[in-house]
């Protein structure tokens, strides 16, 4: 088999633009392996590329999709860690709307036992980024105070199952009822309803005064100041998006004052030697927990490749609760 369907993106612009075609099945090169695609996971980063607003890195596939899950097909030279028939789920540095992918072999992960391809064609974009970020840039520890927001999407209610296993005191922010309640049962101490009360007056409250540890904001905008009053002494932001505009007017007199740090990253331009480092942590740390079922991603809805479109409408209307995947 040479030809293999795929979604593109026949222009910039709204979802679509995002359509069914046939490409020639890519070969893998030296040091990675090819996906025969059992699933794909939906990230907002997709929809940037769409938008326009994002290229590929060079070198990079010009097909949407950042994570799969599915069977090994082919190995390149030097790969000496999978066989063809391995079931994996990985990280992509593009060219996951499609039947067959190829990526670093050491951006690759097996499928936790337990899990089916559809879950764990949600795992690696948001895991690789929350571990990246939270832990190992942001530096989570026990007993610390956390706030992630937009707290039920796939980065959301990932992080906040990875900061209540790690010992913090974890709250989130999300846009409705329902979405709190979820953060909830995900194990966030208390989840605000961003449309109804402010949370910087809300975390100060629940922390007597003293502020918040650690945030994670995919917002920016107006938010940055607000984190900024909210954090504690010592106290991290990480951003890592920025859904309302990356640029905010800001008094650093607040940061010099509480020592802050003011930190964030993209995953997708880093280095293969940085994601591989990610991915021997997630094995070793979090694989374990998804192994015995103690966190799991959460899953709002399916749909089928060819309907990609529709999957990045749902995406953007920001009703959705956990990850989207395109089944193949």
């Amino acid at each position: 088999m040479t030809q293999m369907n795929v979604v593109e993106i026949t222009q910039a612009g709204a979802p679509e633009v995002l359509k069914p075609a046939t490409r020639e099945v890519p070969a893998p090169r030296h040091g990675e392996i090819l996906i025969q695609v059992a699933a794909a996971g939906v990230n907002r980063p997709d929809a940037l590329q769409r938008a326009g607003k994002y290229a590929p890195p060079p070198g990079a596939s010009d097909l949407p999709g950042l994570e799969c899950s599915g069977t090994v097909a082919a190995v390149g030279e030097g790969v000496t860690r999978w066989a063809v028939g391995d079931s994996v789920c990985a990280l992509l540095p593009g060219g996951g709307y499609a039947e067959y992918v190829t990526t670093p072999a050491d951006h690759a992960l097996p499928v936790p036992a337990g899990l089916d391809m559809v879950q764990a064609a949600a795992l690696c974009e948001t895991y690789f980024t929350v571990y990246s970020n939270v832990f190992m840039r942001g530096g989570l520890k026990a007993g610390e105070v956390f706030l992630v927001h937009g707290g039920s999407s796939g980065i959301g209610t990932t992080a906040i199952q990875l900061a209540v296993k790690a010992g913090a005191r974890v709250f989130a922010t999300a846009g409705s009822a329902e979405k709190c309640a979820k953060c909830v049962e995900l194990g966030a101490e208390r989840a605000i309803n961003y449309k109804e009360e402010d949370f910087v007056e809300v975390m100060k409250e629940v922390t007597n005064g003293a502020g918040i540890d650690l945030i994670l904001d995919m917002v920016g905008g107006s938010y940055i100041p607000r984190n900024i009053k909210a954090l504690a002494l010592d106290g991290r932001l990480v951003q890592i998006a920025f859904l309302e505009a990356p640029v905010c007017e800001l008094n650093f007199a607040q940061v010099m004052v509480k020592r802050l740090t003011i930190t964030g990253s993209t995953l997708r331009p880093q280095s293969d030697g940085a994601k591989a480092e990610i991915a021997r942590a997630l094995e070793e740390n979090i694989w374990p927990m998804l192994t015995a079922g103690t966190i799991a991603p959460v899953m709002d809805s399916t749909y089928p490749l060819a309907e990609a479109a529709a999957a990045h409408a749902r995406m953007e209307g920001s009703t959705h609760i956990g990850k989207i995947v395109l089944t193949v």
